[in-house]
């Protein structure tokens, strides 16, 4: 299946995940499937593809993809939180869990989605076209220390309180509904010198606001220990992030889960009895090579981090 998109960091997600003939992989965030179809070919026609993804365009893409590959397919139309607890539900064991965390290339290239300060588009940044919360509704909407602690929190953007303050002033106006004019307004906000480092002036705004829209931390939360649960033993779980927020969290599940002791460090011997239940086959993130950042410049803050479950744990 020929596509333009170029998966991030995938064949370090194959090998270090090692799929394998007759296995069960969960691709938790589909996208443009990219990484799907590289699964498929590993875990052949005994093996089962379960794909989940809360895009309704995903699923398009994921049935042209589906009807090429020769192990068994299913897609599941749902923030993959709750298709993971679902999966749960019916007894599903997984050998290999995977998320591709963030925005998708697809979606950023559909200018209208209004993901990207790159064109101009009305302001929308749904990933779930059918929910009513989108990024025009804040941005006219919320109030300015709320939209502030967004842009702080969400997109670690120093001058948050500036660019609320900015906001707010000119809705009053008129309403804000596009991409362009957002920027514009952030540009204003912001000191000149800003607009030259760091990257574009926009973008840890438009980055708040999607993940404000979509609930993406929240939903990452969610998702991970459902996912561990998912797990048979000797199953192995997969992120790739693409910002901090999102990669301290996958950081942090793991090595919770591979810690033994968990006794207050004043106690002389253990009582607690706890082992860990994590090998974490990656100690320390993974990035692109430059290689392939030369081919595709959106890999560059792509972060892989694997996770394997101990044999001897259960559930």
């Amino acid at each position: 299946m020929t596509r333009a998109h170029v998966p991030v960091l995938a064949g370090e997600l194959i090998e270090l995940t090692a799929p394998a003939a007759g296995e069960t992989v969960v691709d938790c965030t589909f996208g443009a499937g990219g990484h799907a179809e590289l699964m498929a070919g590993r875990i052949g026609p005994t093996g089962t593809l379960v794909c989940i993804d809360r895009d309704p365009a995903a699923e398009e893409r994921f049935d042209r993809l589906a009807a090429e590959l020769d192990c068994d397919t299913r897609f599941i139309a749902a923030n993959f939180a709750d298709a993971l607890e679902s999966l749960i539900g019916e007894g599903l064991r997984a050998d290999v869990v995977y998320m591709d965390l963030g925005v998708s290339s697809a979606q950023i290239d559909t200018w209208e989605r209004g993901f990207s300060y790159a064109y101009d588009a009305p302001l929308d940044m749904r990933m779930d076209t059918t929910q009513e919360l989108d990024a025009r509704a804040i941005v006219n909407g919320w109030e300015e220390r709320r939209l502030a602690q967004v842009f702080f929190t969400y997109g670690e953007e120093r001058y948050s309180r500036q660019i609320a303050r900015s906001i707010v002033r000119e809705r009053e106006r008129e309403p804000i509904t596009t991409t362009n004019t957002l920027v514009e307004i952030i540009k204003g906000a912001t000191p000149t010198p800003s607009h030259f480092a760091g990257g574009h002036p926009a973008r840890r705004v438009f980055q708040a606001l999607r993940i404000a829209v979509n609930g993406e931390l929240d939903a990452l939360e969610r998702a991970l220990p459902s996912a561990w649960s998912l797990l048979c033993a000797d199953g192995r779980l997969a992120a790739i992030s693409f910002h901090s927020l999102e990669d301290r969290r996958v950081k942090r599940f793991f090595a919770e889960r591979a810690r033994g002791c968990i006794c207050p460090p004043d106690l002389p011997i253990c009582v607690c009895g706890h082992d860990p239940e994590a090998d974490p086959i990656t100690r320390r993130a993974v990035v692109p090579t430059s290689g392939e950042i030369a081919q595709n410049a959106r890999a560059r803050s792509g972060r892989l981090r694997v996770a394997g479950k101990l044999g001897e744990v259960s559930g």
